[in-house]
């Protein structure tokens, strides 16, 4: 009888870890390995080799890009978790009608009906020298020449990070919100905690395990993208995305790989790192 249920069980995980296997492990896996192949002008040559990762390291443009990157994650990941807790904690705690919740939270994701790529790009004409929000400006008397920085800078790149990805921070914390028991925010008003304290001493450390998982979507996400560098910098900016989109451009694969397998290595850390202060595991 035991064999027999063990059997099943793998007959029932077989499917799922085929799926895993063709689709997740094995472009890893070949990532991994071109990524150690050598490659010319003309060819690519299937030869071990570790020049490409002495390359990456040995240059100063890598460590700045990777900084770069760095600082575009841990800026967009503070201002979604402001906005997006905010924003959760209202719909969670001040909504009373489930009706009027729902609809709120659906409001939230009508940006996402329209594709990543119309959202980033809606911001440049309002951002422009001639756009929307320097007209306004000029004609309110606040400014009296249009700002330069509105546009194709880090100032643009992070609001698209924060416009893109917001939500990945909302949905998270918002659904740990509302399995917070309300007796535990009614006893601590019982025994005389103020509002904030009742925020910092319940209602926080119980949305920990959904600020974590909104954490890891954004940080994965911003790490990973290249297109709203791209666009929203002007070009004249750059992140390890646009690295590995460059090689792949000039067909440089074996270099690309090797970016991405780095890549891939700084996400793990960082999310490895993060896992060690929360269990997300009952949240999942």
């Amino acid at each position: 009888m035991l064999k027999n249920r063990h059997v099943t069980g793998w007959l029932q995980a077989a499917p799922l870890s085929l799926v895993l296997i063709g689709f997740l492990i094995l472009p890893i896996v070949t990532i991994v390995i071109v990524s150690f192949w050598r490659a010319t002008e003309f060819s690519i040559i299937p030869a071990f080799s570790l020049e490409n990762y002495e390359f990456l390291f040995g240059s100063q443009v890598t460590y700045r890009v990777f900084l770069a990157t760095f600082k575009y994650a841990a800026i967009t990941w503070a201002l979604t978790l402001l906005i997006g807790f905010t924003v959760a904690y209202y719909l969670a705690f001040h909504i009373r009608s489930q009706t009027v919740q729902i609809a709120l939270f659906l409001l939230c994701t009508i940006p996402f009906w329209t594709s990543n790529i119309i959202r980033m790009i809606s911001w440049i004409p309002f951002l422009g020298r001639n756009g929307i929000a320097n007209s306004a400006l000029i004609s309110w008397g606040v400014i009296d020449e249009p700002l330069e920085w509105l546009l194709y800078s880090d100032f643009s790149v992070i609001l698209a990070f924060v416009h893109l990805y917001t939500l990945f921070m909302v949905v998270p914390i918002f659904n740990t919100m509302m399995r917070i028991d309300r007796a535990l925010i009614e006893a601590a008003y019982d025994n005389g905690a103020s509002g904030f304290q009742t925020l910092r001493h319940v209602i926080f450390p119980l949305t920990k395990p959904g600020i974590m998982i909104g954490t890891i979507f954004v940080l994965t996400l911003v790490m990973g993208d290249f297109i709203t560098v791209r666009f929203m910098s002007g070009s004249q900016k750059a992140n390890v995305g646009r690295l590995i989109s460059n090689d792949i451009a000039l067909l440089q694969y074996p270099s690309a790989a090797a970016t991405a397998v780095v890549l891939l290595c700084t996400v793990l850390i960082v999310i490895g790192v993060l896992l060690r202060f929360v269990d997300i595991r009952k949240e999942l």
